[in-house]
């Protein structure tokens, strides 16, 4: 496992206040503490963060909880009740950044509208996650992954061809896309604030954020030009490009590109160098068109050999080939543990593997701290902020924080 590299993190110094709760804000944060920055996550007494509840897969932890709070700093408070909001802006006094997703306009009721913190707050930079972002006639709407891949056109070129054949991202896709463009407009806003002395807001939609990676469906169906077909694990518009069985009842998953490949591909791979020049097949878009009968000589050729050899004749040909993992494989890839790729991070219960961030940097090691308990730092934070013991002992009592 790695050690901690003690240098100096871009984002040391900074501190971060979130009222977040299932994945696109946890997300954005998890990825600012790697950088070093300091993340109170604010959760509901009681319940916490609702992600907390999605499954017990990870030692009765959720899974999702698990992937995307680590190194993070919990307080349980009841923002309904006056002193919790009180005790908030005490938070706020000493933050950097404050992001939230919460349910629409509930931030703007709550006084934590960009505008109400600016005046209170100026170099506070404030970053807004939302379903369909503000204006428009779906402000209002509550989004889910599953609704805003369904907005996006996500769908329609995702499964198969039927219409019952339609399928989801098997992650959180569109939560994914939001936390990162939230993320990344965060640390602009960071930049900004270093020549400008004030903060800002960063508004960020998760229709906008999927839609902005739709550019090759959306361009390559412009002006009313038929959309790409959903192919399932094969690609719309190359091939071969996508799953082929073996002839062991396997899978393997080729990805061929261009003209040079195509060649090496007939020559090395299917041994049919009369292919190369067959009229059907002499160009990518002629493949794409006559798919049907491409395939049915690849599998026929594959059904000859096993996964391995099918590789090696691949990796021969310089053909770009894969294998189809499951989770099992994942968690066993050589390539992630030839890197070194896995450390640990403890939680409340126990160490638990995690994987690194996948940009590394030579100047800095990332911050990999615990996954916290619902409440955990409550009251060491509630210390820092002058409280006494009494007082944290009355705050609990009366409901307003929950204690580790």
């Amino acid at each position: 496992m790695n050690s901690v590299n003690l240098k100096q993190r871009p984002l040391d110094g900074i501190t971060v206040v979130s009222l977040e709760h299932a994945i696109a804000a946890p997300f954005c944060t998890r990825q600012l503490a790697d950088l070093g920055a300091r993340v109170i996550k604010v959760e509901r007494p009681g319940s916490g963060d609702f992600a907390r509840g999605y499954d017990e897969r990870v030692r009765g932890m959720a899974s999702h909880f698990v992937w995307t709070n680590r190194s993070k700093e919990s307080i349980a408070l009841d923002l309904k009740l006056p002193q919790g909001q009180v005790i908030l802006e005490q938070l706020l006094q000493q933050a950097d950044v404050l992001v939230q997703n919460l349910a629409p306009g509930a931030a703007a009721r709550m006084g934590l509208s960009f505008e109400a913190l600016h005046e209170r707050h100026p170099q506070l930079i404030v970053c807004d996650i939302s379903g369909y972002g503000e204006g428009g006639t779906y402000e209002d709407k509550k989004a889910y992954d599953l609704l805003i891949q369904s907005e996006s056109g996500f769908l329609s070129v995702t499964g198969n061809a039927t219409q019952e054949g339609m399928a989801k991202a098997g992650c959180s896709i569109a939560d994914i896309s939001a936390g990162m463009y939230a993320y990344t407009g965060i640390l602009s806003a960071l930049l900004l604030r270093d020549k400008t002395g004030q903060g800002s807001r960063v508004e960020v939609s998760m229709l906008e954020s999927l839609v902005e990676w739709m550019g090759f469906p959306m361009y390559y169906a412009f002006e009313d030009a038929e959309p790409p077909q959903r192919t399932g694990a094969s690609h719309a518009t190359i091939y071969p490009y996508g799953p082929f069985p073996t002839g062991d009842n396997g899978t393997v998953m080729i990805g061929l590109q261009n003209e040079r490949e195509w060649v090496k591909f007939c020559q090395t791979v299917l041994q049919r160098p009369e292919l190369i020049e067959d009229p059907r097949f002499s160009a990518n878009f002629k493949r794409s068109a006559n798919r049907e009968a491409l395939c049915a000589i690849i599998v026929e050729v594959f059904a000859q050999l096993d996964a391995a050899a099918i590789i090696a004749r691949l990796d021969a040909a310089q053909i770009a080939n894969a294998q189809v993992n499951d989770m099992a494989g994942v968690w066993a890839h050589p390539q992630l543990k030839a890197r070194g790729r896995w450390t640990e991070v403890a939680s409340p219960v126990g160490i638990l593997p995690t994987l690194l961030p996948p940009a590394s940097s030579n100047a800095f090691s990332p911050y990999m701290a615990p996954v916290p308990g619902l409440g955990q730092h409550s009251r060491s934070l509630l210390g820092e902020l002058g409280y006494s013991t009494d007082d944290i002992q009355r705050l609990n009592e009366t409901g307003v924080v929950q204690n580790d």
